[in-house]
């Protein structure tokens, strides 16, 4: 018997008296008080005088679904966490279930492993368990850590507008379940930020938080990577090696851009989320797995859906909960806050002073249509910081529009063309960066690597050049010092 579970107590509702005995001798072996329903008209009379942590019903009863029940505590306010057992195979029960409410749900026939941790998971995220059995069940340490942990996301994600405060309002609502969430958005708006701020408010905050961009990884590995492999599985495999399911074992799995991911890998992965289980790459057993999924991704996956990119049953399952990000030019209210938090940062980083912000430059900001969103923000704010005077902040505005006489825009497009190709670059920053970091590494190699002949033939500072080497990390073991201390 566990001491963790001591006076938490569970209402198991079944049908099926040889299930029903299964269940209940599972819990009390872990040490919880159980009481048993054999239909609605049972559990809602216990319901009536008893207060439960966690409440298990079958979806089928002989008076009705047990969905009802959710719906009942949902509507008196109630603080019981609901799981639901559904028929093998039965994904739609599933979703509607985790829709209306419910923490988790189970699949016949239950694997007992699972539903330990399961029960396990709905007791620990109970925010208003019995003060003895929250010292129990976690410590008052790991708690604390949880909660600060959950507040400092909250933070990280700037702006009070009334996009950004149903943002965090939405956040604190749907941490608790183990639903999954869909964060939907235009690229750079904090669709990651969005999503940790998910994992660091749930209870699974302690727990491991992967997240995994499915575009950067090769087709070809994107089972081993998923799913791990055992040693001998392939040419290379010298010893097993975790997959991203098992190391987010208790956490979190997020998973950016899984609009990208391959129709093949989308199959693996649904039979992975449904079932949750996994079979590592050369062996022949499975793994139960314990993960919460939320996915992020800028495209509009229904569409994608209608023309048959991405796999129907997966977006319904993945797509339980939707979190949809407003993009900057929406929320201009939080223009201020976000300047003033990115160039702390900035400050913090380059070790520059932080300029301060004039009317004039907000509003040229929410003039900008900024398709890059707050990624775009970022980069022009530090642009500025490196090229300012560290006083007020100045922005170099009319080199970055493209002219505005139609005859001037051929001309202008090719200018910012990729030299090695004709193909619109897929990330605008990471691609400028490169030809930044070129540009400096080259002048540098023809300058000896002295930073001041470097700066001066580049028309900058040797304090902006400085700068850019540091933040594009590049490289200068043979860096002369002797004439930049003239400078």
């Amino acid at each position: 018997m566990s001491s963790n579970s001591s006076k938490v107590r569970i209402l198991v509702v079944d049908d099926e008296p040889d299930l029903r005995t299964l269940y209940e001798l599972t819990l009390l072996r872990e040490g919880y008080l159980v009481d048993t329903a054999q239909d609605l008209q049972q559990a809602r009379a216990l319901l009536a005088e008893q207060t439960y942590e966690t409440v298990i019903t079958d979806m089928r009863l002989p008076d009705g679904l047990g969905m009802s029940l959710i719906t009942d505590l949902k509507s008196q306010q109630r603080a019981e966490r609901c799981v639901v057992i559904t028929a093998y195979g039965s994904t739609e029960n599933a979703v509607e279930a985790l829709k209306s409410g419910a923490f988790d749900y189970l699949t016949k026939p239950v694997d007992l492993k699972q539903f330990r941790t399961v029960i396990a998971s709905s007791v620990r995220s109970n925010p208003k368990l019995p003060e003895s059995a929250h010292v129990k069940t976690a410590s008052v340490e790991a708690m604390s850590l949880q909660s600060a942990r959950g507040q400092k996301a909250l933070a990280r994600l700037v702006g009070e507008s009334n996009a950004m405060r149903s943002v965090k309002d939405r956040i604190l609502r749907i941490a608790p379940s183990m639903a999954p969430v869909m964060v939907t958005g235009e690229s750079g708006t904090g669709k990651e930020l969005v999503a940790y701020a998910i994992h660091a408010n749930s209870h699974r905050a302690a727990g491991a938080w992967v997240a995994v961009n499915c575009s950067a990884i090769p087709e070809s590995l994107l089972e081993a990577e998923f799913f791990g492999s055992k040693k001998g599985a392939y040419t290379g495999a010298h010893q097993d090696r975790e997959g991203f399911f098992q190391a987010a074992r208790g956490g979190t799995l997020f998973l950016d851009e899984i609009g990208d991911l391959p129709l093949a890998m989308q199959s693996k992965l649904l039979r992975a989320i449904q079932e949750r289980r996994i079979r590592p790459l050369g062996s022949t057993q499975e793994e139960t797995v314990d993960v919460r999924i939320i996915s992020a991704t800028h495209k509009d996956l229904a569409a994608e859906v209608l023309n048959g990119h991405f796999r129907q049953d997966l977006f319904y399952r993945l797509n339980v909960i939707d979190m949809v990000i407003a993009p900057l030019r929406q929320r201009l209210d939080d223009l201020p806050a976000l300047c003033h938090a990115l160039l702390a940062r900035i400050a913090q980083e380059s070790g520059l002073p932080a300029p301060a912000v004039g009317a004039l430059v907000l509003k040229q900001l929410a003039a900008m249509t900024m398709p890059g969103n707050v990624r775009e923000l970022e980069n022009l704010l530090h642009r500025a910081v490196a090229l300012g005077d560290g006083q007020e902040l100045q922005l170099d505005a009319p080199n970055r529009q493209l002219p505005s006489h139609p005859a001037h825009h051929e001309a202008a497009i090719a200018a910012i063309k990729p030299h090695h190709g004709t193909n619109i670059p897929n990330d605008l920053q990471r691609y400028l960066d490169d030809q930044e970091r070129d540009i400096l590494v080259r002048s540098l190699q023809e300058t000896g690597f002295n930073r001041t002949a470097a700066a001066n033939r580049l028309g900058l500072s040797l304090r902006q050049i400085r700068y850019r080497i540091a933040r594009l990390a590049i490289d200068t073991p043979h860096l002369s010092d002797s004439t930049d201390e003239l400078d």
